[in-house]
């Protein structure tokens, strides 16, 4: 939830101090930090990141090139890929060695 929700501060803030080309990083951040490094790799949480680079690359370009009217539609598809990602690692996701070596669980156990 605290991934998404950095992400969704990003998404919400541009633009801002971040330029385009710093913005799909930012956005996948904190997921990459604190998630994937504890989830069991999963395809469908792969691609759920993907689709999040890929719709932040997509409204950073509009952010910057196009006005607001298509700008905004394309924030919006950004938030919803967040959400998406958010969901998929929430029904999908099983904690790692390295989550339960943290104490986050014992590995293979749902994270949800």
């Amino acid at each position: 939830g605290r991934a998404a929700e950095a992400a969704r501060g990003h998404a919400r803030a541009h633009p801002g101090p971040l330029g385009a080309d710093d913005l799909p990083w930012a956005v996948v951040r904190a997921w990459d930090a604190d998630v994937r490094g504890h989830v069991e790799r999963d395809p469908r949480l792969e691609d759920g990141r993907d689709r999040v680079l890929i719709a932040a690359v997509n409204f950073a370009e509009a952010a910057l090139h196009d006005g607001p009217d298509r700008a905004e539609p394309a924030r919006e598809r950004l938030l919803a890929a967040i959400d998406d990602l958010e969901r998929l690692t929430l029904r999908f996701g099983r904690a790692n060695h390295r989550a339960a070596q943290a104490g986050y669980g014992e590995a293979g156990q749902p994270i949800a």
